[in-house]
């Protein structure tokens, strides 16, 4: 009987056979961590994605620190992903392999409010300063530090970007130097941090995987990254998870997550009931009814819309809302109205599309809208788009 050699199954192969997609990534509000409706952070959403392409479960292990993630990726039975918005670095490279990036972010000098503003290198002498040990900005302070000797700086492994940011807006330090991207997380949380000035260049954020000749799971990793570039699942992410920096600014974003602890509590029961009834997502429900009034039952527009959901006379009447200023009612109304604008629409406006059409119709009337979609066509747009 001859015997041959039976080839093991690369990476990709592995994955699909177990049915599982081994990942490490950090515990911070940029990458992953669990709030009452579960998992959730940009760099999860970006992975499950992956895995839901794959057709495999999402199995996250969280690193103690950047030299424990890196060690981690291609251990036997362990992640074969690292997804936790790393930036690549010739150090790094000799560690692991990046995928293509998917983040461009900038590395950024932050002080405390209050605190003379250092505005270059030099002004970092003197300073008290910390950052992530093995992380790509301590590696930038070395280089600095050939130039400006009296550069002085920590690395901890025993902190998180949250925890350095925090140590800056209670001034237990005086600097730190973290991406672009976790100051516009965090900024709402710690009202003393200010970005002081951009330390060098944007850099790209990357997956990483083990070293080695095995190009399985990078190829395919490659190809998911440039597909949701390509169809827009990229940026609706990043508009869901950064955008809120560019359309509120600082002062909006504190107030926004001061009302999310105060004003929000009260209505949440209402919004996820009549959501659950009229089959919208209550998220949405309360977003439109944040934008309508700030979640405030008694406000009155010059046009004479009223309520938390800012519902016209006719409206509130059509809807069975006899109280405008009650805000149960207010919400039980705006559930039925998006609901009813939703199920108005034409059969070929397809979702996402028909839910930003409701919204629209929700804003300004369908009639408005009719007429939007007819001059669309007209100038030969698609006017389900």
């Amino acid at each position: 009987m001859l015997g041959g050699c039976v080839d093991k199954p690369n990476t990709l192969e592995r994955v699909k056979e177990d049915g599982v997609l081994r990942v490490v990534t950090r515990n911070s509000p940029a990458t992953y961590f669990q709030d009452r409706n579960g998992e959730t952070g940009f760099e999860y959403e970006l992975v499950k994605r992956f895995a839901d392409d794959l057709g495999v479960e999402l199995k996250i292990e969280t690193a103690d620190n950047l030299d424990d993630l890196f060690n981690q990726v291609g251990k036997p039975n362990g992640p074969v992903l690292a997804a936790a918005g790393l930036v690549s670095s010739e150090e790094r490279k000799k560690q692991v392999r990046f995928s293509h990036s998917y983040l461009e972010v900038t590395p950024q000098i932050i002080y405390r409010n209050g605190q003379s503003r250092p505005t270059d290198a030099k002004d970092l002498v003197g300073k008290k300063i910390m950052v992530l040990k093995g992380s790509t900005h301590a590696e930038q302070l070395a280089q600095l530090k050939q130039k400006f000797p009296g550069i002085e700086y920590e690395e901890s492994d025993a902190v998180e970007v949250v925890d350095l940011l925090r140590m800056v807006d209670e001034g237990q330090i005086d600097l730190t130097l973290v991406d672009s991207n976790e100051v516009a997380m965090n900024q709402v949380y710690f009202t003393n941090i200010r970005v002081a000035f951009d330390l060098g260049d944007a850099s790209n954020q990357s997956w990483a995987v083990a070293p080695g000749e095995d190009n399985s799971l990078l190829n395919e990793i490659n190809d998911y990254l440039d597909k949701v570039k390509k169809n827009g699942t990229l940026q609706r992410l990043k508009d869901r998870y950064y955008g809120h920096v560019d359309v509120l600014g600082y002062m909006g974003a504190t107030t926004f997550a001061q009302h999310l602890q105060q004003r929000l509590p009260k209505y949440e029961q209402h919004f996820k009931a009549y959501a659950k009834k009229e089959k919208v997502d209550w998220r949405l429900l309360a977003a439109i009814g944040y934008q309508e009034s700030l979640w405030q039952p008694a406000v009155t527009s010059k046009t004479g819309v009223r309520g938390l959901m800012m519902l016209t006379q006719n409206t509130a009447q059509a809807m069975g809302v006899s109280n405008r200023l009650d805000p149960k009612q207010s919400i039980m109304g705006g559930a039925k109205y998006l609901a009813y604008m939703k199920d108005q629409l034409d059969d070929s406006i397809q979702e996402p599309d028909r839910t930003w059409f409701a919204l629209a119709a929700y804003n300004v009337g369908s009639g408005h809208l009719d007429d939007a979609r007819k001059l669309a066509a007209k100038e030969g747009l698609n006017p389900d788009k």
